[in-house]
């Protein structure tokens, strides 16, 4: 039997990819307030600039294209039993080749209905105000805004309990409940830590690789393949 490796993603595996994080830019993200594209307020404020912004994000994520640490990761099937569970709304893990991804905060080809979550389809275009589910509810991006349950969240936490490896890419660790995952990670597990900047970590076995995602991960496969 394969041992568990748990990977939890963050934005900066992506960035290398040309889709731009709004962590290191005082909370704006492409040039846009977070909260104001990114909370149930901002979009009850403002629900056509919410579309227009997330319909702006699925064009970018169908141009871009995964990176060496996307492949880099689903090399590591190989050798183990591999569990991504990212915070990106994008699917390079999926194009990457990795075969078990849970997304944390949604994904960006899919919509759901506002008045109903568990009703959900698949998108690749825009989705139009006036644009309903089968339940008469608007569409809006199925993804997890500030201020909302994070649903997935108790099976990643399941996945993390069963770690043999435990490894963090491209993620600041600041965003909750996801930054909590860690702290379910045996004290036994080792951990290893990939980001252009490592995070304050109070841990042992904990080993710090601070080099952008792609380098990171190369470094990471020729440690454990």
């Amino acid at each position: 039997m394969k041992p568990k490796l748990v990977v939890l993603t963050g934005a900066g595996i992506s960035a290398e990819s040309g889709l731009r994080t709004f962590r290191d830019t005082d909370g704006l993200w492409e040039g846009y307030d977070v909260y104001e594209v990114a909370s149930p307020q901002g979009w009850q404020k403002n629900p056509a600039l919410v579309q227009d912004f997330y319909n702006s994000r699925r064009r970018d994520v169908k141009a871009a294209v995964p990176n060496a640490a996307h492949i880099g990761l689903a090399k590591l099937e190989e050798k183990y039993d591999v569990q991504i569970i990212t915070q990106n709304i994008d699917d390079l893990h999926e194009r990457g080749g990795s075969t078990s991804v849970m997304h944390l905060h949604g994904q960006i080809f899919k919509m759901r209905s506002c008045t109903n979550e568990s009703l959900i389809y698949d998108v690749y275009d825009d989705i139009r105000m006036g644009d309903l589910a089968a339940d008469g509810g608007q569409l809006r991006p199925h993804i997890v805004w500030f201020g909302e349950a994070v649903p997935m969240i108790e099976p990643a936490l399941k996945e993390v309990l069963q770690a043999d490896v435990f490894v963090v890419v491209g993620t600041s660790l600041q965003v909750y409940p996801a930054a909590s995952l860690l702290e379910y990670v045996s004290e036994t597990v080792p951990v290893y830590v990939i980001d252009r900047k490592i995070p304050l970590i109070g841990r042992q076995n904990v080993h710090r690789i601070e080099k952008p995602a792609t380098a990171g991960v190369e470094e990471l496969l020729s440690i454990l393949l």
